[in-house]
């Protein structure tokens, strides 16, 4: 959402710490005030008034004699504050020089660590790789925490293993608890939760063995294997879901109804997702992708929770 501008007097204004390390650019001051055109506000920290993003906008706008200039207030931290100027200098105006940027990037690891290589990357106009090699390099940086923001806002672990140690520890103190509620809470997936509460069930540790096939963040193929059994035949989707919609047990209920309406949405062929596929524009590609993943992994826990209770009614009706 944009921010609304106010007009302040230039004489209150202090500069601020730019992530530029050669300082102003007198020909690009004399540019922007040789210009008729309004220039965009400028970005200034609401308490202390120091200037984030646009100094050479202010001087530009002292070279022509104006008294007031149109700012935009931030409200954060020092160094959110810094952040916020690399990210503004990096999208538009004078461009930051790689030295510029490298430095910045240096600055951003040991304020901000909690970031992940990409999204630092993103904020700094390097990329993934360089800013990695930054946080291998940086000293400041050294193991300050145990788990990293993306570019999707979502907290993701350093280490799996602190992650499912995390997980377990939740399993037991909520057990009601969906396993997207838990893996919100330790910061991994669904699929590694239901992983851990396998293991936890069966009294084993959370943490897979070094040959375990099970060690990454996926369900392991006996799970995998279980949710396929529960595949009815014939496998083709629009024959399983008529086989459904005739079942009264499903559309004589609105929850079963609202099921159906679900897998009707959801059940298409493969050449219709291809032609899905060629719909999405290539600047919202990355936001399609991120909701299709989390849908499959919403799908998955549906099917693993199901497959669950089905068994578990199985184990009571043969000891029955």
């Amino acid at each position: 959402m944009t921010r609304a501008s106010v007009t302040i007097e230039i004489s209150k204004l202090v500069p601020g710490e730019s992530p530029r390390t050669g300082g102003r650019d007198e020909e690009h001051i004399a540019r922007l005030a040789g210009l008729d055109a309004t220039l965009p506000p400028i970005l200034v920290d609401r308490r202390t008034l120091r200037v984030i993003d646009g100094m050479h906008r202010l001087l530009a706008a002292v070279a022509k004699g104006q008294r007031t200039v149109e700012v935009q207030f931030f409200e954060g931290s020092a160094e959110d504050a810094f952040l916020k100027a690399v990210e503004a200098n990096v999208t538009h105006g004078l461009p930051l020089s790689l030295a510029d940027r490298r430095a910045a990037a240096v600055r951003i690891v040991a304020s901000h660590p909690h970031l992940s290589d990409r999204a630092i990357a993103r904020s700094t106009g390097l990329g993934a790789k360089a800013v990695a090699t930054v946080r291998r390099q940086s000293t400041e940086a050294s193991a300050q925490v145990g788990a990293r923001v993306g570019r999707d806002g979502k907290l993701r672990p350093l280490n799996s293993a602190e992650g499912r140690r995390r997980a377990a520890e939740l399993l037991a103190e909520r057990p009601a608890s969906s396993l997207r509620e838990i893996a919100r809470r330790a910061g991994i997936s669904p699929a590694t939760v239901s992983d851990v509460r396998r293991r936890l069930t069966k009294g084993e540790s959370p943490l897979p063995t070094t040959n375990d096939s099970s060690a990454g963040e996926v369900p392991p193929p006996r799970e995998r294997t279980n949710v396929r059994q529960m595949r009815p035949t014939p496998s083709d989707p629009t024959a399983v879901l008529a086989k459904l919609v005739r079942d009264p047990s499903l559309r004589q209920k609105e929850d079963g109804r609202q099921l159906l309406r679900l897998l009707q949405q959801n059940a298409i062929g493969t050449e219709e997702w291809s032609e899905l596929t060629a719909v999405v524009p290539a600047h919202c590609g990355s936001l399609v992708v991120d909701l299709a993943r989390q849908c499959a992994e919403t799908w998955l826990e549906f099917a693993q929770e199901l497959n669950t209770r089905a068994s578990n009614a199985g184990r009571v009706a043969v000891a029955g």
